[in-house]
């Protein structure tokens, strides 16, 4: 019996374009105006390094207008806009399937066949965790550095006072003051997501392709079970439109889809071998990336936990992101 092999069905550099255009179109964040393209981004994940710094220019100060009078000798002092950086890392990343080919004859269907058509999905839970695990590590540096002030946390509330609600969403995007309503989109544990449901807060609105999407009090909702659960105590994040800027890029050197055969594997039986592989970028508005604990070439989702690779480079308004820390019951 004739089975149809990989390399007869996959065009490399097609599917590799394929993959990186898919996976960014299907990860919720993106669907939900949270997670954005960046050029700059984009366009640096194909130069050498591991990081780049990306420069932005601050607000102007709100001091009080001049007082204009008639005095010619009585001249204004111009005021000066300030700027930063924020360091935006790289990852390097790879990922690779194998089946052997009697056991694709026995079954009577190619398995990589099967592998190739679930690359798109394993690359949108792989971004979606490096993100949350970033998410984790600016909430932590945030706790400790400046008092915790993107967070609300009503865990140790007695009863309802510590249950997730409606109120306690609202208090949360209290903490960006008079930024509050730039708030489009909230990401939540399923616990929590389930409970939103039983109180009726959950709408679903259509979207562009035909779906639907769920929304709690007009907030695109991302259901995600990666976002930390301590003790009973769950983490939701609240995100601004562009709260996240992002960029995808094949490897400039390797192929960024590649097949391995190896004849002689299962006594000359064969084996197939899917590799895949994406620079990315991740980066979340107004922090910056400090290379203080990474142990290879690029951080892994535990490193990039850790509140000491990431510091705060703005105020705490111009911070399109909070965080809401209660129980689901």
């Amino acid at each position: 019996m004739a089975v149809t092999r990989l390399t007869d069905i996959i065009e490399p550099a097609t599917f590799t374009g394929y993959t990186l255009q898919e996976t960014m179109q299907k990860t919720a964040l993106v669907r939900a105006g949270v997670a954005v393209r960046n050029n700059v981004i984009a366009e640096q994940l194909k130069a050498g390094s591991h990081s780049f710094t990306v420069p932005f220019w601050r607000d102007l100060e709100d001091d009080e207008a001049n007082i204009v009078n008639d005095d010619p000798d009585t001249h204004s002092t111009p005021k000066k806009i300030g700027s930063g950086k924020q360091m935006v890392r790289k990852s390097y990343l790879h990922q690779s399937w194998s089946a052997m080919n009697l056991a694709s004859e026995i079954a009577g269907d190619d398995a990589l066949a099967k592998i190739q058509s679930r690359v798109v999905a394993y690359w949108d839970r792989q971004l979606q965790k490096r993100l949350v695990a970033s998410l984790r590590g600016i909430m932590a540096d945030n706790i400790a550095n400046f008092a915790g002030d993107m967070v609300l946390d009503i865990s140790a509330g007695t009863g309802a006072a510590g249950v997730f609600g409606a109120e306690a969403v609202i208090d949360a995007t209290g903490t960006l003051g008079d930024s509050m309503s730039n708030l489009v989109s909230i990401a939540m544990h399923s616990d929590i997501y389930r409970r939103a449901l039983k109180n009726d807060l959950i709408e679903f609105i259509p979207d562009s392709q035909g779906g639907t999407i769920a929304t709690f009090r007009g907030l695109a909702t991302v259901v995600d079970d990666g976002l930390p659960v301590t003790e009973g105590a769950y983490t939701c994040a609240l995100f601004g439109a562009g709260a996240v800027g992002y960029g995808t890029a094949e490897p400039s050197i390797a192929d960024g889809t590649e097949v391995e055969n190896l004849p002689s594997a299962g006594r000359g039986g064969g084996q197939q071998i899917l590799h895949s592989r994406a620079n990315v970028g991740m980066h979340p508005a107004g922090f910056t990336w400090v290379e203080t604990t990474v142990a290879d070439e690029s951080p892994s989702l535990a490193e990039l936990a850790l509140p000491a690779n990431w510091s705060r480079v703005v105020e705490r308004k111009a911070v399109p992101l909070a965080f809401l820390i209660a129980r689901a019951e």
